[in-house]
C-alpha cells in the first residue's frame, strides 16, 4: 500500500513538468532587526559581540538611482568613517547589565539619603498584610492625599471679620452642637465634619443674619449626620431639638443652599483620621488616645483654632499627650508620619494647652469638659495632668506669643 502511494506521487511529479529550481542569491548575513533586538534568554555581551560582527562585513554603497549594490562575498570590505565610529560605540558600549546595576546603586544611595532610613523609623503597617481592610499597601499614599485635600478645604484665619456672626456666637453654636451631638449618640466623625460644614459656609456666605445661625449649625449636622451615620435623625428631629424654631422645611431649604455654597463637596479630612494613624505609629494606648481626643475637641468652638489644618490639630493633640502622661518624644516614626517635628508643633500646642486652662477656669461653655467626665471616657478631662506645670508653662507661652 505504502509502495503504490509513492509511485502515484512520482507519477505525480512527472507530469507536472520540470521543477523549478529557486536561485538562492547570497546577500551577506542577516542583521537582527533592531526594533526587536535579541528575542533569546543569552547573554547580552554575546550580543554586543555578534553586531559588533555583523558591521564589519557591510559595505556601505553610495546609492544610485532605484538600485542598492548588494555584497557579493568577494570585495574586502572596509568600513567607512561613520560605521567605524558606530562600531567603537557598540564595542565600549557596557553591557545592560550593569548599566542597569550602576543606576540602581545610584537611586538606592539618593534613598538613603532623602528619605526615612536616615531616621529610626519603624515600619508599622508590616503586620497588616494580610488584613485587606487595612490596605498597608496603598495606606502611606492615602494619607498623601488627605494631606493634598487640606490646602484644598482650608478655613482661613480670622474668616469671620466684617461679618454680623461674630466669633462669640460661633463659641455659643459649637458648644450647643456638642450637646446635640451627645443627645443623639452619634459618630465622633459627624460632630468634627458637622464644624467643618459650618466653618466652610460661613466663610463663603458672608450675609448670615443672626436669627439664622442656629438654623445653619442644625442643618450642617444634619448633612454631616446623612454623610456619616448607618442611621441618620429624622429632620424632625432636627427641628424639635431646636424647640421648633424652625421649621422641617426651613431645614430642608437651608441644606440645598450650603450644599449649593460648597459644591456639594461634603468630604473633607478630619483631626481623628490622622489621629488614628498618628496613635498607631506612637503605639499608644486608649488612655492616650481618648485623651487626645478631649484635646481636639476642645478645640472646634475656639475661633483662633479653626484655620489650623486637621493633621497639625491631631499631631499636636498627641503630642501633648504624650508629654502630659509619661513624657515621651516624639519620636523619628511619629515625626515620619504625620510630616511634623516637635518644633513644628509647638506653637499649636502652647495654644491648645491655653485653651485647657480656659475651659478648667473661666469658660462658660462646658459641654466638651462635661462629655469626657463620663465614664465611657475614661473620667479623662478629670485627669490631674491637665492641670500640671506643663499645661501652665505652654500656656503662658502662647500668651506671651
Amino acid at each position: 500500500m505504502a509502495l503504490r502511494a509513492r509511485q502515484q506521487i512520482n507519477m505525480a511529479e512527472q507530469n507536472a513538468g520540470p521543477r523549478k529550481v529557486e536561485a538562492k542569491v547570497f546577500q551577506g548575513p542577516t542583521l537582527h532587526r533592531a526594533a526587536l533586538g535579541e528575542m533569546s534568554n543569552r547573554n547580552l555581551s554575546r550580543l554586543g559581540f555578534k553586531a559588533t560582527k555583523s558591521l564589519d562585513m557591510v559595505k556601505q554603497e553610495p546609492v544610485s538611482g532605484l538600485g542598492v549594490k548588494r555584497y557579493s562575498g568577494k570585495e574586502n570590505v572596509q568600513p567607512s568613517g561613520v560605521l567605524e565610529k558606530v562600531k567603537k560605540e557598540v564595542v565600549k558600549k557596557e553591557p545592560v547589565e550593569d548599566v542597569v546595576n550602576s543606576s540602581k546603586m545610584e537611586v538606592d544611595e539618593l534613598a538613603v539619603a532623602f528619605s526615612s532610613q536616615r531616621l529610626d523609623v519603624e515600619d508599622i503597617d508590616s503586620q497588616d498584610a494580610s488584613n485587606p481592610q487595612l490596605v498597608s499597601e496603598y495606606v502611606c499614599d492615602i494619607y498623601d492625599y488627605l494631606r493634598s485635600l487640606e490646602n484644598k478645604s482650608q478655613v482661613q484665619y480670622h474668616y469671620l471679620e466684617g461679618q454680623t456672626v461674630t466669633h462669640k456666637m460661633r463659641l455659643i453654636l459649637v458648644d450647643w452642637l456638642v450637646q446635640v451631638h451627645h443627645r443623639f449618640t452619634l459618630t465622633q466623625e459627624t460632630l468634627f465634619l458637622t464644624v467643618g460644614i459650618l466653618d466652610r459656609y460661613l466663610q463663603k456666605e458672608r450675609n448670615v443674619p443672626r436669627n439664622k445661625i442656629q438654623l445653619v449649625g442644625v442643618t450642617a449636622m444634619f448633612i454631616a449626620s446623612k454623610f456619616e451615620e448607618m442611621v441618620c435623625p429624622d429632620v424632625g428631629d432636627f427641628s424639635y431639638i431646636t424647640d421648633k424654631a424652625y421649621t422641617k422645611r426651613e431645614i430642608l431649604k437651608m441644606e440645598i443652599d450650603i450644599l449649593k455654597k460648597l459644591e456639594f463637596n461634603i468630604s473633607i479630612p478630619l483631626p481623628l483620621h490622622f489621629l488614628r494613624r498618628n496613635s498607631k505609629a506612637g503605639m499608644v494606648d486608649s488612655r492616650h488616645h481618648t485623651l487626645a481626643k478631649y484635646l481636639m475637641e476642645l478645640c472646634l468652638p475656639e475661633y483662633t483654632m479653626c484655620h489650623f489644618k486637621a493633621s497639625v490639630i491631631a499631631a499636636a493633640a498627641l503630642c501633648l499627650t504624650l508629654k502630659l502622661l509619661d513624657g515621651g518624644d516624639w519620636n523619628d516614626t511619629l515625626i515620619y508620619h504625620s510630616t511634623y517635628t516637635e518644633e513644628q508643633l509647638m506653637p499649636v500646642m502652647c495654644k491648645m494647652a491655653a485653651v485647657v486652662v480656659k475651659s478648667h477656669h473661666n469658660s462658660k461653655q462646658q459641654a466638651v469638659r462635661q462629655k469626657y467626665e463620663a465614664t465611657k471616657f475614661m473620667k479623662i478631662s478629670k485627669l490631674p495632668q491637665l492641670k500640671s506645670d506643663i499645661i501652665t508653662k505652654l500656656a503662658e507661652r502662647s500668651a506671651l506669643s
